[in-house]
């Protein structure tokens, strides 16, 4: 039976993170006029509203700053709601998020733009303070990329909601670029920065996965839910992977572009020992390398309910809201067409916009139907 949710100083990035491929780019000159970013709406009968929780898993202390005491994660709660007005969308980023994006964000990405947006002006299709519809709806998780943060793969994460999903984006912080908690305790600021610098090494890497997997399974924990979807991208579909062969309460999950390895080769017990559960793996022409087809490979090799699709003339953060922000940017003179080719690729977002929306739906409708 499915789970339903009942309604109710700093340290920065020296380069792209786990899963980057794009090399260093030509910086772009910044005195072009911002655009105003715009994040594709939702395409299902529903209106979306949007909460925060702050969850304490007081079992665990955090792996990449010891003095808080404590594991802490900001989970976004986004689920069915009444229409009305009166509800504002909410936005992408904080204030206070983004102001550390603006700094912290190029040097994660070096495709990105070092001035000449207001990260803080884009505002999801997600509501504040709107009462949520009554009944009991299944539950996806949402794990992003290694260095990003939950934020970026709202988009997503929001037109699954509008078909009925209770969707719940949850942050890894440490390695995420930037996380905003409600309040500063001892051991980090209000608004943590990653932890990373540089591209992780083998044992940065296993911590990354590791903790994710646990922070997974602890908001399952903690919300009482069972029999649920997660999907991810790039360490977050590694994670999701993982997590689906060591917890029986995920039943479905999507694996956005992300290695089934290690980084020194040795391959994950999910890709060693095969799933009983389905999984979809998607990648695209623009990552694919040896490690993934390897790491892949020794997964499709078991029997079992595993599917390999690929998105083409795109790249690796075609998953995430990258996809359609991106190529505003680079129609407003802030980024170079090599940095969009290497972040998204070439295809128009008119396209693979709605076909990672329609791969992810679809793969759950089949495995967490309403």
């Amino acid at each position: 039976m499915a789970s339903f949710l009942t309604p109710g100083r700093r340290l920065f990035a020296k380069a792209a993170l786990a899963g980057a491929a794009a090399p260093l780019l030509a910086a772009v000159p910044v005195s072009a006029a911002a655009p105003g970013l715009r994040l594709p709406a939702p395409q299902g009968p529903y209106a979306v509203g949007a909460t925060t929780l702050h969850l304490l898993d007081r079992s665990r202390n955090d792996p990449w700053e010891p003095r808080i005491g404590v594991r802490e994660l900001m989970v976004t709660v986004l689920r069915p709601v009444a229409p009305g007005r009166g509800f504002p969308r909410a936005p992408q980023l904080t204030p206070g998020a983004a102001a550390l994006f603006t700094e912290i964000g190029p040097l994660m990405h070096p495709q990105l733009p070092v001035a000449g947006v207001d990260w803080a002006a884009t505002l999801t299709h997600a509501r504040t303070g709107a009462p949520p519809l009554p009944g009991r709806r299944p539950v996806l998780l949402y794990s992003p990329g290694g260095g990003d943060a939950r934020t970026m793969g709202v988009s997503l994460a929001v037109d699954l909601a509008s078909y009925g999903w209770t969707v719940l984006t949850v942050d890894h912080p440490g390695d995420a670029s930037e996380v905003e908690f409600p309040d500063e305790r001892p051991g980090r600021e209000r608004v943590r920065p990653t932890a990373l610098q540089g591209p992780p090494d083998a044992a940065a890497f296993r911590t990354m996965i590791d903790t994710r997997v646990a922070d997974l399974r602890f908001v399952l924990d903690a919300l009482g839910l069972d029999r649920v979807g997660v999907y991810g991208h790039s360490a977050g579909g590694t994670a999701a992977a993982q997590a689906l062969h060591e917890d029986r309460r995920i039943a479905a999950a999507a694996n956005l572009e992300g290695y089934l390895d290690q980084m020194d080769g040795e391959l994950l017990p999910v890709a060693r020992q095969g799933t009983d559960r389905p999984l979809l793996l998607v990648g695209t022409d623009g990552f694919r390398n040896a490690r993934l087809d390897r790491s892949w490979a020794a997964l499709l090799a078991h029997a079992g309910p595993v599917a390999r699709r690929q998105l083409d003339d795109a790249a690796h953060w075609v998953f995430t809201d990258y996809a359609a922000l991106v190529p505003q940017l680079h129609r407003a003179g802030l980024m170079t067409a090599a940095g969009r080719a290497a972040m998204v690729g070439r295809a128009d977002p008119r396209v693979t916009v709605p076909a990672v929306r329609d791969l992810v739906r679809s793969f759950f409708a089949r495995h967490l139907p309403m």
